[in-house]
């Protein structure tokens, strides 16, 4: 019957692959959609609190945005207002002065660069001195200078000219520098040029000549501690900042303020420096109709009336303000004015303006809000703002300093989906294994209980049929021969102990699965019991080849056992043993004490068990041998009923066995306490 069961659950095995791989397809797919669910969810709350933050932060980034377009709007006006009424290099000083940019380039009425400006040739004729000058020119060239420069002084006393006057007296003190008199020629710039007279005079090229002739007085002087090298250092640098003197030119005064900062490095510097070399370098590389705005903003020769008008009311008169790129590195332009003011920034001074404005503003804790370029990348910004249509491309950048708060704001709701998913596919797939394994049990059990009522049939049916076929035989014979009678009656008996053996076992696996079965305890001797199930099984021993020995201690202590349970555990091992021994059978049954237990042992010469069936053999149902030709008969709870009777006497059962070479098993049961008495019950 085991045999059957085993094929059966083995086989169905096979058929319950389907209803599990359905029932977790069932629940596999629904729980990945969850989990898909879940993670577009927590992606979702997290782009939520970042769009409510970032709309918060935008009101902040609108407001710098405002102040910004605010300052520009103010810059444009102040660079309008300094340039309104002032002469062009006058007004480039304010400009550069005021801080607002860091250069700019000036132009007139029609167009035309104003400042940085070129010199303006002078005339200057000696008109009935001019012998008297081409008469110094050819001592000069003659090398003799000292005769020559008496001759310029004489021309310049007597020259009414200021600019003939200045070109003589340039030329004197050009003459004492060939002649070695450097004393004389630094009396001669201090006592001349010193004077106001000659404050415009400009020689034929339009040079201020004044300025040139205290640079060569500079230069002579070696010792810069004398008074006569400070006051001549201090009047060329008031000449160099004095703006309001139209005829010092642009490249002059940039190549004066160089050489006088090359004579003491780092003692001197002039604040428009860079602001001039920086206007000369935009307003030199390009043609200067290409330095104008987009838009002409003010009428040119060209233009009719009207149309000069209407332009003219175009650009920042009308609010208009565009930043566009110039063309040298990190240089930028914006027209004001009217188009008469090309302002010239560096993005650094930029940066830092946006810096200084939008810091007057209340500050956001752990926020900073930061100007950036067209062409840098802020995608670490936690948002952007386009600053506008006055600075194309540049954006206000928001960076969060502690990134923790947005963290934790979004991390507490993502957290709470996280762990939602994670306990509901926890709690699904929980439910899915027990689900699963329910699944497989009822269908086991459902197998079994239709199985089992074939095994039982099939098991009770052999020993009927067995005394079905004696009994026919016995009446079918014409005469009874006693001694076949009595041969045929016994065997009829072997079979009726075969199937009250069977029955029993059914009876007490069904007691045993429902907890129903009941034990009398009594102190007993360990030979009763072995008597009594030797005296069962003593048919089963009397066919030729089969001995049964049995080996038992003297003074064995007594045991508290149910005389029937035990001797049907003895029994069960007996009928295993003859059954799955070899055809000449020695079965050895031994009892001894050991450790206050005493040890029912069964050996057998038979086929033995494999090291991987030992743990599966006390199964209920489990039959080491499942072919269908097997030769022993059984349903494989005899174990199964051993281990639970042992079990119930506190004991245990437990099996050494070699493939081939035969098996024991071992009952052991505790022995009782030395001063129960025999036969007396003491548990029931």
């Amino acid at each position: 019957m085991r045999r059957i069961i085993r094929n059966v659950l083995r086989t169905g095995q096979e058929s319950d692959v389907w209803p599990v791989a359905l029932l977790l397809f069932a629940v596999l797919v629904p729980a990945v959609c969850l989990l898909w669910f879940m993670s577009a969810a927590m992606r979702n709350e997290r782009l939520a609190a970042r769009q409510k933050l970032a709309d918060a932060y935008r009101v902040q980034l609108s407001a710098s945005q405002t102040r910004l377009q605010q300052h520009w709007k103010e810059t444009v006006a102040e660079l309008e207002k300094l340039v309104a009424t002032t002469p062009a290099p006058a007004a480039f000083a304010r400009c550069v002065q005021s801080g607002l940019v860091d250069s700019v380039v000036l132009f007139n009425e029609l167009g035309h660069i104003s400042y940085p400006n070129t010199p303006c040739a002078i005339g200057s004729d000696f008109g009935d001195l001019e012998p008297k000058w081409q008469e110094a020119s050819r001592l000069e060239h003659g090398r003799k200078h000292l005769e020559a420069a008496k001759r310029y002084d004489a021309l310049a006393r007597e020259t009414t000219n200021v600019h003939a006057a200045a070109r003589a007296f340039q030329a004197q003190a050009r003459c004492l520098v060939q002649a070695g008199q450097t004393h004389a020629v630094i009396q001669l710039v201090n006592e001349v040029f010193g004077s106001e007279r000659y404050r415009g005079a400009a020689d034929p090229q339009g040079r201020l000549i004044a300025a040139n002739a205290e640079l060569m007085a500079l230069e002579l002087i070696t010792n810069w501690n004398l008074p006569a090298f400070r006051s001549i250092a201090r009047r060329l640098e008031a000449r160099l900042t004095d703006y309001e003197n139209p005829v010092l030119a642009a490249p002059q005064r940039r190549f004066l303020m160089k050489q006088r900062q090359g004579l003491s490095p780092g003692e001197m510097e002039f604040p428009t420096l860079a602001a001039e070399q920086l206007a000369a370098a935009v307003s030199g590389s390009q043609h200067p109709a290409a330095l104008m705005p987009a838009y002409p903003l003010t009428p040119s020769l060209s233009d009719s009336g009207g149309e000069g008008d209407r332009r003219a009311g175009q650009g920042t008169a009308s609010g208009k303000f565009t930043l566009q790129r110039s063309g040298f590195p990190d240089l930028w332009q914006f027209a004001a004015a009217r188009g008469r003011v090309l302002a010239l920034i560096r993005t650094d001074k930029l940066l830092a303006v946006a810096r200084a404005v939008m810091a007057s503003e209340d500050p956001l804790p752990d926020v900073k809000v930061t100007l950036v370029p067209p062409d840098v990348d802020a995608a670490d910004a936690f948002v952007t703002l386009h600053v506008g249509e006055q600075m194309p491309g540049w954006r206000l950048a928001l960076s969060l300093q502690n990134r923790e708060f947005f963290e934790a704001g979004a991390g507490r709701r993502t957290t709470a989906y996280l762990w939602t998913a994670i306990l509901v596919v926890a709690a699904v797939g929980v439910l899915t294994v027990i689900a699963a394994r329910l699944m497989r049990r009822r269908m086991a059990l459902a197998r079994l209980k239709n199985d089992l009522a074939a095994t039982v049939s099939h098991e009770l049916k052999t020993p009927l049929s067995s005394m079905r076929v004696l009994v026919e035989t016995l009446l079918d014979s014409p005469a009874w021969d006693e001694q076949k009678t009595r041969e045929y009656l016994r065997l009829i008996a072997q079979e009726n102990n075969r199937l009250s053996r069977l029955i029993q076992n059914f009876l007490t696996f069904s007691r045993m699965e429902r907890k129903k079965h009941t034990f009398h305890f009594l102190v007993l001797s360990a030979r009763s019991i072995v008597d009594a199930a030797v005296e069962s099984m003593r048919g089963h021993f009397d066919a030729p080849g089969c001995r049964l020995e049995v080996q038992i201690e003297d003074n064995l202590p007594p045991v508290m056992a149910d005389a029937d349970a035990l001797a049907a555990a003895l029994i069960n091992l007996l009928e295993n043993a003859y059954k799955y021994s070899e055809e000449i059978k020695h079965i050895v049954l031994r009892v001894r004490a050991e450790n206050s237990s005493v040890i029912f042992a069964v050996t057998d010469n038979g086929m033995g068990i494999p090291p991987r069936e030992r743990r599966r053999i006390f199964q209920p149902f489990y039959q080491v041998d499942e072919r269908l030709s097997r030769q022993g008969s059984g349903c494989g709870l005899g174990l199964s009923i051993v281990q639970f009777i042992a079990t119930a006497h506190h004991g245990s059962v437990s099996v050494e066995s070699q493939p081939g070479c035969g098996s024991t098993f071992t009952i052991c049961i505790p022995a009782a306490p030395a001063a129960a008495s025999f036969g007396k019950e003491v548990v029931a």
